[in-house]
């Protein structure tokens, strides 16, 4: 991902590049799953994924744990530092993706961000970190109750979207958006286009301005005055 478009994603929110997404036919992209801090920095990265499927109770021991080429210990030592690390947990949140230790080696690799459609254990330890994590719900039981890590790097699903390797995931306060990877550049700016004009609306509505002709921007007379917001604000 160039530098400028993670920079540009790295300002606008979840809610106005599902607008921009949605112009060019995609609907189904947001993942409505919680960050675990609200106040952790905006994420911003290409998905690394890892897959499960249902625990199995002669393949999903402790003693699984020993092994280095494990898919869910190998995934967090081989996740690409800036990428974002997606695990399909079936939506099952009855048993961890993850706990405290593997999210701080995670943070620790430079790794920009975990997602699971499950839950982390060690949730409020994870919370205190100031780093971006999203999950369903916390679940403190260990991942090998109900999940057999399968798969890296693969396409999946995880809270209802398809997200495949190299997809940009971007995540704020409410949530998860996936950007198909080729299109990411074209997105980010266009994104980053609206928050500037959105915050020049904001503003405006907020000292009294009717919404009428201004947002969307249909009276003309407004263009100068925005013009002139921009060049003031260097924006």
């Amino acid at each position: 991902m160039k530098d400028a478009t993670r920079a540009k994603l790295a300002q606008v929110s979840t809610a106005t590049l599902t607008t921009v997404l949605f112009k060019r036919g995609f609907r189904n992209v947001f993942l409505a799953l919680r960050p675990l801090d609200p106040g952790a920095p905006t994420m911003v990265g290409p998905a690394y994924t890892l897959r499960t499927i249902p625990a199995r109770e002669d393949l999903d021991v402790l003693d699984v744990f020993k092994d280095p080429s494990h898919p869910q210990r190998r995934g967090v030592e081989e996740c690409p530092p800036g990428a974002v690390f997606v695990i399909d947990s079936r939506g099952d949140a009855r048993a961890a993706s993850a706990g405290g230790i593997l999210i701080s080696r995670l943070k620790a690799r430079g790794v920009a961000g975990a997602v699971t459609d499950g839950g982390f254990r060690d949730s409020p330890e994870i919370a205190r970190m100031g780093w971006p994590a999203y999950h369903a719900r916390p679940s403190a039981p260990t991942n090998l109750i109900h999940h057999h890590c399968v798969d890296l790097d693969v396409p999946i699903a995880c809270a209802g979207v398809g997200v495949h390797p190299g997809d940009i995931m971007v995540g704020d306060g409410e949530g998860v958006v996936c950007i198909p990877a080729h299109i990411a550049d074209e997105v980010a700016e266009e994104a980053f286009e609206q928050t500037v004009f959105e915050d020049f609306v904001q503003e405006r509505v907020a000292a009294g301005h009717t919404i009428r002709g201004l947002y969307p921007m249909t009276d003309p007379s407004n263009r100068p005055l925005f013009e002139a917001w921009r060049k003031e604000r260097g924006r």
